[in-house]
């Protein structure tokens, strides 16, 4: 392949940064505003929440089998559709945060609902499609370790920033600036993609496509990425269960404002991004398995002090949270990297990336839905209930927050070290 330089990288990456914006407004941003804005109830719009993104799971798969078609038919034609793909992606995006601008000023409840959940399909199904895609296309390029580890970190380096950004610009300049400049970034992240380092065709170095059933069933046939994405989901709720109850604990065990999230959530994302280049070096000195359980035993060393954390420790959970950041810059490298080696390593694979990251897609997902699922029907359990103050239940929102992630953290790194045979071929 092509020595990638930095501009390359950045082409290839810079499709994260306005894909941020959709993760974090349709989970965080978007409810509390529809709702205020529209006067709807949360449970209506948990519930279509629930139904839109039902689907968009279940159609990852077809998604990314589709993808596999694409790339058969030339790096062009897949181009071609990903501007089709990100004009929906816009159209939805915008219609969920004004779907007055299509539907009028008077409108009926059951209007709306229909409105925002065609939008809500809309965006996730194009938000997904180009993220698949653009994965893909990084797996397809190939390379050794440290090549694909930098295309896999500047992509999840400039979704940090996307994150960060999303997350700012709302308070700052309002939802019409959100929702313009997501507008905006796509079609000037798309127009670098065009221009970005290209894979081989598919047409000339890969094996065919299979039969779209064959070819959804392909990525389970392979032992390694079975072991890996094990490993993955372990890792993943560990990570999602305290960002799933992370307000929970500052307001009721730190007795500290809701306001204060934002903060330690910048220290958590900007330590991720800084650790960045330290982990690369790592990982080019020690390998991506060994850097990944380094990662995994760090975060568990850092976020086990949270327990012994009292009221009002404010310094010492932004130094759990900065420490913790640096931990999940690793995260966000080496099982992308793993994944994408595993590729490299066999034609058939290649030819099926797409497949490969269609399912990856439908686990990363599952990870916030189990971390919610397990975790707050445990405190439930466990006798905690929003705004407890008395001393079993903090303890018990302490231990889901705290004990519960180490111990899966720890139990993935477990089977990380045992799968090292494995998925040595992957490094």
């Amino acid at each position: 392949m092509t020595t990638l330089t930095r501009r390359g990288l950045l082409s290839l990456a810079l499709p994260a940064l306005p894909l941020a914006f959709v993760a974090l407004p349709l989970y965080v941003i978007w409810p509390h505003y529809f709702a205020n804005r529209f006067g709807v109830s949360l449970g209506l719009i948990g519930g279509v929440l629930l139904v839109a993104r039902t689907l968009d799971a279940l159609l990852d798969p077809l998604l990314g089998h589709w993808t596999d078609r694409l790339f058969q038919r030339g790096n062009a034609t897949l181009l071609k559709r990903c501007w089709l793909a990100a004009t929906v992606l816009s159209l939805g995006f915008l219609l969920l945060f004004f779907p007055h601008w299509l539907l009028g000023t008077t409108v009926t409840l059951n209007m709306l609902l229909s409105v925002v959940l065609m939008a809500l399909l809309a965006s996730y199904l194009g938000y997904s499609f180009l993220q698949i895609c653009v994965q893909a296309w990084g797996a397809r390029l190939g390379g050794d370790t440290l090549t694909r580890s930098r295309i896999v970190a500047w992509r999840e380096g400039l979704g940090l920033a996307g994150v960060i950004l999303a997350s700012l610009i709302p308070g700052w300049l309002g939802m019409e600036a959100l929702v313009s400049g997501f507008v905006l970034l796509l079609g000037l992240s798309l127009w670098a993609w065009w221009h970005a380092p290209r894979p081989a065709s598919s047409t000339d170095s890969a094996a065919p496509a299979k039969a779209w059933w064959r070819g959804l069933q392909q990525p389970w046939g392979h032992a390694g990425f079975r072991r890996l994405l094990s490993v993955f989901m372990l890792n993943g709720i560990a990570s999602a269960i305290p960002a799933t109850l992370m307000l929970f604990f500052v307001q009721d065990r730190l007795q500290l404002p809701a306001s204060s999230q934002s903060q330690f959530l910048g220290a958590y994302f900007l330590a991720a991004a800084v650790s960045v280049p330290l982990w690369l070096r790592c990982i080019n000195r020690f390998g991506l398995r060994r850097s990944w359980l380094a990662g995994m035993l760090l975060a568990v060393a850092v976020f086990i002090w949270t327990l012994g954390l009292s009221a009002g420790d404010e310094i010492g959970y932004t130094v759990v949270c900065l420490l913790s950041g640096l931990a999940l810059g690793v995260d966000l490298i080496a099982p992308g990297a793993l994944l994408n080696g595993m590729l490299q390593s066999r034609a058939d694979d290649a030819a099926h990336s797409g497949a490969y990251f269609g399912w990856w897609q439908v686990a990363t997902k599952l990870n916030l839905a189990l971390a919610a699922g397990v975790s707050l029907p445990l405190l439930q359990w466990l006798g905690y209930e929003t705004g407890s103050r008395d001393a079993p239940a903090l303890l018990a929102l302490s231990w889901a927050y705290a004990l519960l992630p180490c111990v899966l953290k720890l139990l993935a790194g477990v089977l990380l070290w045992a799968s090292a045979k494995t998925l040595q071929t992957m490094e």
